[in-house]
């Protein structure tokens, strides 16, 4: 379902460009994600509510002496926390909702997990940008009202970007103009004033800092969360829908690791080294999961290289959820990912593994080495598929003993029937994944399928004991691997490239105020020369020229002759300009460079860890949501956000994007369907 586009004849207050809103936004779609995104902000709202209570309380708790006092406070305290316990549940149950993420023409196909995106609290550039325009670069900052208001509407057409590339490419410009904006207005030496508030998807803890750091990270967070959810919508029913899951899924990685890599004081915990590492195998196994259901696709076919080449691919897919699941255990990630997350990852490893087995036993059980076979090439895929062999046997002798063959097949397939049911108990150990039909089918029809294969290969008098099936190898034809998109290094056309270039003009050059000197000739000469590209630069300055006595100084930088702006002219241009001067003369704007290095850090700043600034953690509780003039109050430290609430229970808090609403049933997958052996599974 494509975005709907909303003209300007109706009320709205979102960002609008050529009667439209913006290309890759619809504020306004009513759809499922939309809906979910709508109750995150309102839990989200509620979790900051009671913990500015609960840090009152506990401030209050510290200041009195009166028992019972403290009694009344311990009381309500318990109550505050209760009261986080189930608002984080809540968000779980939000986190939780894959469903609606899913192509609502998906039929077969077991569910993947998306990222949702993190939520922000509005912006006003308007006010500090002038105040800085005036201040640094000495111009009128009312002139720029249009490219603040054009960066503003940027901004929040980003909270709700369409689920395509359209989608995409909204961030990545607006990943683009931060990088502009931070040389331009961020210095080093001194704070803006503007505030960027982020919400903790896990948790929905805000992190509120001064940094422009967590604005470009979080944007990046969110355009990986978005890749995820274009690879989740596309339809794997489809080789070229496939193709776009994994491009998406390996895309999605690699914006993980570009932000791992490029962002390490990120103090939101789900943009932590650890978090983004999990998060990264997720990605990626779900990209391999993809690459399983293209091989399978057209079929499979009972035929004993291909059985042992799909069994190799599913112990590939079984392997990456393995690694994720280990990941998702380990503390502290186990106490913020959901717990839907951590039982499909196990459920996963288990039900690829078992198909794993499945495959393997079949090729053993069905097929017998015969004369006009391959004996070498079958040998060769056979000790390839082991790390040690069975009861160290040689692959020859197992393919030539019948016996051995079916011995070595129904322990692989006892295996797959143990997976399977352990698969099946996973699943009814979490609530949301019984929500979801189509996986309860599929891992019910696969443990129904080996059930079957191990009936007709049972022997009624047979009482020995079964061996232990090893080990399959995992291997694949094509591997999931971390792709950096394009879309993270886009070109963009700077809103304020009317400052000058950025090279010269930025925020951690000081500059005089624009003084004007009157050019004249003496001798038809101005007593200078020219260098540099834009801006111009004075040199070989005479110090006894009209020019000189005016107050024009070596290096000093020309911005206008007369009424020409010329930050952007370079020598040839300026010198047209400056070719027609008479006796009389001509007015030129210049301005100097000052000394920067001298300049103290201020005393109110973000805290800073090896020269870069870290965060104002928790400030946002320290101010209520129309605070005009956040900087004047005063913070008071809070405890860490990875320590609230009665119990470290799992917790999720997503933002959801327009996209269609998901209804109709999902029927099980067609390989699943046949149980003839001489058919395609």
């Amino acid at each position: 379902m494509t975005d709907t586009l909303i003209p300007n004849g109706c009320k709205t207050n979102g960002p609008v460009e050529n009667g439209y809103f913006k290309k890759g936004c619809n504020p306004f779609a009513q759809t499922g994600r939309s809906k979910l995104q709508n109750k995150r902000a309102l839990l989200n709202q509620q979790i900051i509510k009671q913990m500015r209570m609960r840090a009152g309380a506990e401030n209050l708790l510290k200041a009195t002496s009166n028992n019972k006092v403290r009694e009344q406070v311990v009381l309500e305290l318990s109550y505050v926390n209760s009261d986080l316990q189930l608002l984080m549940e809540q968000l779980e149950g939000l986190n939780s909702s894959v469903e609606v993420y899913q192509n609502v023409q998906e039929t077969s196909s077991i569910p993947l997990i998306p990222l949702g995106l993190k939520e922000t609290k509005d912006v006003d550039f308007s006010v500090p940008l002038k105040d800085f325009i005036l201040e640094h670069y000495s111009e009128d900052g009312s002139n720029f009202q249009d490219q603040i208001d054009d960066l503003m509407d940027l901004r929040q057409a980003c909270r709700t970007p369409s689920r395509n590339p359209s989608g995409v490419d909204l961030l990545s410009n607006y990943y683009s103009q931060l990088s502009f904006l931070e040389t331009r207005f961020f210095s080093p030496t001194r704070q803006l004033g503007i505030f960027f508030t982020w919400y903790d998807s896990f948790t929905g803890i805000p992190v509120c800092q001064q940094n422009v750091s967590l604005e470009k990270a979080s944007i990046l967070f969110n355009m990986a969360a978005l890749y995820s959810q274009i690879g989740t919508r596309a339809d794997r029913q489809t080789q070229a829908g496939l193709e776009d899951a994994i491009a998406a899924f390996q895309k999605s990685a690699g914006v993980l690791h570009f932000l791992k890599e490029t962002f390490t004081h990120t103090p939101s915990y789900d943009m932590s080294p650890a978090m983004l590492s999990m998060l990264i195998r997720m990605m990626l196994a779900q990209a391999q999961e993809c690459v399983f259901e293209q091989i399978t696709l057209p079929g499979i076919r009972n035929e004993f290289f291909g059985l042992l080449k799909i069994a190799q691919e599913a112990a590939k897919v079984g392997e990456t959820y393995s690694q994720v699941h280990q990941s998702m255990i380990q503390t502290p990630i186990k106490n913020n990912v959901p717990f839907f997350w951590t039982t499909m990852s196990h459920l996963k490893t288990n039900h690829y593994n078992s198909l794993a087995h499945y495959f393997v036993s079949t090729a053993l059980l069905d097929h017998q080495l015969t004369p006009s076979d391959d004996e070498d090439k079958q040998e060769k895929a056979l000790s390839q598929l082991y790390d040690a062999m069975p009861e160290g046997r040689s692959p020859l002798d197992i393919l030539k003993n019948k016996e051995d063959r079916r011995r070595i097949g129904k322990a692989h397939l006892q295996r797959s029937i143990m997976g399977h049911e352990e698969a099946i108990r996973t699943h009814s150990h979490c609530r949301h994944l019984q929500k979801l039909d189509i996986l309860s089918d599929i891992l019910q029809a696969s443990l129904k399928r080996s059930l079957t294969k191990f009936d007709q290969n049972d022997k009624e008098d047979e009482f020995t004991d079964y061996m232990l099936a090893p080990d399959i190898i995992s291997k694949t034809e094509k591997k999931a691997e971390m792709e950096i998109p394009a879309a993270t290094k886009v070109k963009v056309t700077d809103l304020f490239h009317r400052l000058g270039p950025l090279s010269v003009f930025s925020a951690k050059q000081r500059w005089s105020a624009p003084r004007t000197v009157r050019l004249r000739l003496q001798d038809r000469d101005l007593g200078f020369t020219l260098k540099g590209d834009a801006p111009v630069q004075i040199q070989s300055l005479d110090p006894l020229c009209p020019s000189a006595a005016e107050g024009l100084r070596e290096g000093d930088y020309i911005v206008a002759v007369g009424d020409t702006e010329c930050k952007w002219l370079g020598v040839s241009d300026v010198m047209k300009l400056l070719k027609d001067v008479d006796e009389e003369g001509i007015n030129i704007r210049v301005v100097s460079m000052m000394d920067s290095s001298s300049q103290p850090m201020p005393t109110k700043s973000a805290t800073y860890c090896g020269g870069l600034p870290k965060t104002y953690s928790m400030i946002c509780l320290a101010h209520d949501e129309d605070d005009k003039n956040p900087k004047s109050r005063k913070v008071a430290k809070k405890p860490s956000f990875l320590s609230w609430g009665l119990k470290n229970k799992k917790s999720s808090s997503t933002l959801s994007l327009p996209t269609a609403d998901y209804d109709g049933p999902w029927n099980r997958p067609s390989y699943l369907n046949s149980y003839n052996e001489s058919a395609l599974y």
